[in-house]
């Protein structure tokens, strides 16, 4: 499998300092900044202010990162593109929050600006450190007497090649998956959806926990079960899978799958030592929140230890537009759960079961994966860092994790209330 070229310009490091020591409104205030790549969504910040001159920010903290394909390159290095001579990457800080406390309103000071040009070493593919150190973003007012702020920053190019994935038709219709790789399109997998209980002599029985025989229309109209795709190699062998193991249903009083009850699913690998048996992997949740005419879907995903424990490590937690669709990914630069562990190893999907474990602790993007929204015709999007996928098996468990992700938007669906007798509407 040949990977596609991405960079990762990574920027962190971050603290704020004065020279002299600023009045104790400043020291209190929240410091956030805004970190501006021109045609990419602004990304937030905190910054730690540092009252120490001494003091330097962890080097190999991470605020924000941004991924760059040719074609990004090439639009940012094009001059003129975005109304302006030459792109580049703004770090503006603020001092203060948005919004207002008890009625009055509280207004955002800017501090100042830190600015990179887009060069041409940004287009070299090369690991390269753009910026790092301390720099003046701006000056107060004189009036005041307070001096210059400080910005300290570690700006960051690295090349972070990535496999590029993509279902030929719908999850449910069973397609196949290719690699692409510029205009060519190569064959990799194929998956298999069924919505049936496993037969007996399937191992994926050993998992199933639905009880009756599926066969009850009202019941069906009610509740989403049953829902299983197997992955398969070029060969025609199962090297993933994944499939329901908690109902979706909708919750008692309401028309839709709650938190308080969702819908999950279990990816599972093949078992290297015992043929015809597979290993839970990892688990995903997902369940629907309401949002008056903007529903959202919310997926929630574990990795699953390999040990005895049975532990369990939050890897994302995503919001995805119902009715547009969107991404969810896997990725320790972007997470903002409080709960994420991001100084464990994790165990390698591999089934060789060579486990060289798919570190966090390293940083930065695992996968992502582009659904649509409900109703409409999905093709899911995927890509994969090329340093986590050491065997086509590495793949194939992450294209069993897409399958999951997209039909939980199908299972997420408003379900039909039960149709009354005499009424001709359902409600």
């Amino acid at each position: 499998m040949d990977p596609q070229a991405f960079i990762r310009l990574s920027i962190g490091s971050l603290g704020l300092r004065y020279p002299e020591k600023p009045g104790i409104h400043v020291l209190s205030s929240p410091c956030t900044c805004e970190i501006r790549l021109r045609g990419f969504p602004a990304q937030i910040a905190s910054i730690p202010l540092l009252s120490s001159p001494e003091a330097t920010p962890d080097s190999h903290n991470i605020a924000s990162s941004f991924y760059l394909e040719k074609s990004d390159l090439k639009a940012l290095l094009t001059p003129g593109c975005f109304y302006s001579p030459q792109a580049c990457l703004e770090v503006v800080v603020f001092t203060g929050r948005k919004g207002s406390h008890c009625g009055v309103g509280v207004k955002r000071q800017q501090v100042g600006t830190f600015k990179l040009d887009v060069g041409p070493e940004w287009a070299e593919g090369k690991p390269v450190i753009l910026f790092s150190g301390w720099i003046g973003i701006g000056k107060m007012k004189q009036e005041t007497r307070k001096s210059v702020a400080e910005l300290h920053l570690r700006v960051k190019l690295d090349p972070d090649p990535r496999y590029v994935f993509q279902f030929e038709d719908e999850t449910k219709l069973s397609p196949q998956i290719v690699q692409i790789q510029g205009n060519i399109k190569q064959p990799i997998f194929s998956c298999k959806f069924s919505q049936d209980r496993v037969p007996q002599a399937d191992p994926l029985n050993n998992y199933w926990s639905t009880s009756g025989d599926g066969s009850d229309l009202e019941t069906e109209r009610r509740e989403r079960k049953g829902w299983k795709v197997k992955i398969h190699d070029l060969s025609g062998s199962a090297v993933a899978a994944a499939f329901m193991t908690t109902p979706f249903v909708p919750s008692t009083g309401c028309d839709h799958v709650a938190r308080s009850n969702p819908g999950s699913w279990l990816i599972v690998r093949p078992d290297a030592f015992r043929p015809e048996s597979w290993l839970p992997w990892g688990k995903l949740e997902a369940w629907r929140e309401r949002g008056g005419t903007k529903d959202s879907i919310f997926i929630r995903f574990h990795l699953l230890s390999d040990g005895q424990d049975g532990g369990e490590l939050l890897m994302s937690e995503i919001l995805i537009n119902a009715e547009r669709g969107g991404e969810f990914f896997i990725d320790t630069d972007r997470q903002t759960t409080s709960n994420s562990n991001s100084t464990s190893n994790i165990p390698s999907p591999q089934s060789s079961g060579d486990f060289a474990g798919l570190s966090p602790a390293a940083g930065g993007f695992v996968m992502s994966c582009r659904v649509q929204g409900e109703g409409k015709r999905g093709k899911p999007m995927v890509q994969l860092a090329m340093r986590h996928v050491t065997c086509v098996e590495d793949a194939a468990i992450f294209m069993a994790l897409a399958v999951a992700v997209d039909l939980s938007i199908e299972a997420c669906k408003l379900f039909r209330r039960r149709i009354r007798r005499g009424s001709r509407h359902s409600w």
